[in-house]
């Protein structure tokens, strides 16, 4: 059997790794079967971006000046850039400010509250939306904007913020307290530059879901790009003015991306030196624990409260009723089958790209992985217009099928599924395999015994949290559904659209609970990342 030297992104020489490894001749950049798999995979990612700029082309610059360069789209840039500048920085305090409470001091009952923090992660936005609109009837404008997005997006920077701050070694803080420094200084000197990264990459992920959500926006009646680019589409189908306002809001998307990247820097954040990390001092709160304790019951009460108080006041409201509506086992059923295919092919389809990046680190697999990310940054929307117009034009037999649809899930969870699988196939040593191929099994057999079978929890929680997206999705749903669909959320957004409020409870009830597991599932993630 012939065998090739792998090497690492540097050039140093690697392992010896069988060009067949993966069931295929090898490459320098690796196994050809995956290569390929990889380059389809990437191509088909694209189709959303190549959309954007086919319409945008086609359109000439004239139209693009008149359509682009207008009042309502600097309305619509003023909101949305208000409600990302305002709702980003509150959410990155929340976020930095629990999961500090939580890990770093002698919160009483800190276990408790760090679970309660994640909590709202399992509502979705347009379910909060739904929940504040009950309380306040007249509640609207930036103001609502904000107050919906900060409740329901704080803990997408809590949970990595908190991971982080677990594990962090504390001997440069105590370095820094024997120096003189008091503990908040500490903290803002030492700690929290440690954070950026995490902090960062919560608040762009705040950033996107700010500018893809419409559920919660529209039932506010708060216009941004995403809401109008759904309003112009009902109204001329896949007219020029809705590409054009896609093709902006992808431009802040790639300029969220960029922007991101850059904020990352080039510090170093790994420990270097011997030695076993000792556990961090947690500091106590003395007179600060009552108010700190408030603050949490506040926040949790508000952001997690409100919305499972009028969920169940609108359930007692419509009595036994509204629970023996004829679609809701067919809602609660199409969205437990469309969540489970989507989530296997979303995983199946990841596996490829997962095993390139751990396996054949380089130039060549980081462009793969960063097509990826990029394409699935956009919103739903955006990916249904374009799903919409290339199966209209192109392949008219699977427009508007469930093909399609599972195929618009794939291209906007894929992330959720890459991060995790690459997580799992970075802790399975290749020598395994290798140690199976010795001992006279097949390499795919090999690969199937040994890698698959230990990357498979990895794999498990990777589908399960791109289960928890499906559950929740709603504008690409809207868009590409089959006719007859109806989901959890589909139907839910319909009757409370009619403000049939008691007749959409039982639904929002149903995506609560299919969500919480799923957001435990990702807590708990977290924390085995941080090694407890």
């Amino acid at each position: 059997m012939t065998s090739e030297h792998s090497t690492t992104a540097d050039g140093a020489p690697g392992a010896t790794i069988s060009p067949s490894a993966a069931g295929g001749r090898g490459s320098r950049l690796g196994p050809r079967p995956v290569v390929v798999l990889c380059l389809l995979i990437a191509a088909f990612s694209l189709l959303p971006l190549g959309f954007v700029v086919v319409a945008t082309a086609n359109a000439g610059w004239d139209t693009v000046v008149k359509l682009v360069f207008r009042p309502r789209v600097g309305e619509l840039l003023f909101n949305t850039l208000s409600l990302v500048l305002i709702t980003v920085p509150l959410c990155v305090v929340l976020g930095i400010g629990g999961a500090w409470l939580v890990e770093r001091t002698r919160l009483a009952g800190h276990k408790a509250w760090a679970v309660l923090l994640a909590a709202p992660l399992a509502i979705p936005a347009f379910v909060n939306s739904y929940a504040w609109v009950s309380a306040i009837p007249s509640l609207g404008g930036i103001f609502g904007g904000v107050l919906i997005s900060v409740l329901s997006y704080f803990p997408l920077v809590y949970i990595p913020v908190a991971a982080v701050l677990s594990r962090l070694d504390p001997a440069l803080e105590q370095s820094a307290a024997s120096l003189g420094l008091g503990p908040w200084r500490v903290f803002y000197r030492v700690v929290l530059p440690q954070l950026r990264l995490a902090a960062a990459g919560g608040a762009l992920l705040v950033a996107l879901h700010l500018l893809a959500e419409y559920g919660a926006f529209a039932m506010i009646a708060f216009d941004t790009f995403t809401t109008a680019i759904y309003d112009q589409y009902r109204s001329t189908f896949n007219g020029a003015a809705a590409n054009m306002l896609a093709s902006v809001l992808v431009l802040f998307c790639l300029l969220l991306l960029v922007a991101e990247s850059k904020s990352r820097g080039s510090a170093r954040y790994a420990r270097v030196g011997a030695g076993v990390q000792s556990n961090p001092t947690r500091l106590a709160l003395g007179m600060w624990q009552l108010p700190g304790q408030l603050a949490l019951v506040a926040l949790t009460v508000l952001a997690f409260g409100v919305p499972l108080w009028h969920v169940g006041r609108w359930l007692l409201a419509g009595g036994s009723e509204i629970w023996v509506r004829d679609d809701l086992l067919t809602a609660l059923l199409q969205t437990l089958g469309y969540g489970l295919a989507g989530a296997a092919l979303t995983t199946v389809l990841a596996f490829p790209l997962a095993y390139l990046v751990v396996r054949h680190p380089g130039p060549f697999s980081k462009v793969l992985e960063a097509v990826n990310y990029i394409s699935s940054s956009m919103p739903g929307i955006v990916v249904a217009l374009a799903l919409v117009t290339i199966t209209v034009h192109n392949v008219p037999a699977i427009y508007q099928t469930s093909v399609v649809l599972v195929a618009a899930y794939a291209l906007l969870f894929m992330p959720r599924a890459l991060v995790n699988l690459r997580a799992g196939l970075a802790q399975v040593p290749r020598e395994l395999d290798e140690a199976a191929q010795a001992l006279g099994k097949p390499p795919f057999i090999a690969f199937l015994r040994v890698t698959l079978r230990l990357s498979a929890p990895a794999a498990a929680g990777g589908a399960a949290l791109v289960f928890l997206g499906i559950v929740n999705e709603l504008t690409a749903t809207l868009l590409l559904a089959p006719n007859g669909t109806r989901t959890l959320a589909t139907a839910f957004w319909s009757l409370s659209s009619e403000i049939d409020y008691m007749g959409a409870a039982p639904y929002a009830l149903l995506m609560i609970v299919l969500s919480a597991p799923m957001t435990y599932l990702l807590f708990v993630q977290s924390k085995k990342a941080a090694g407890q």
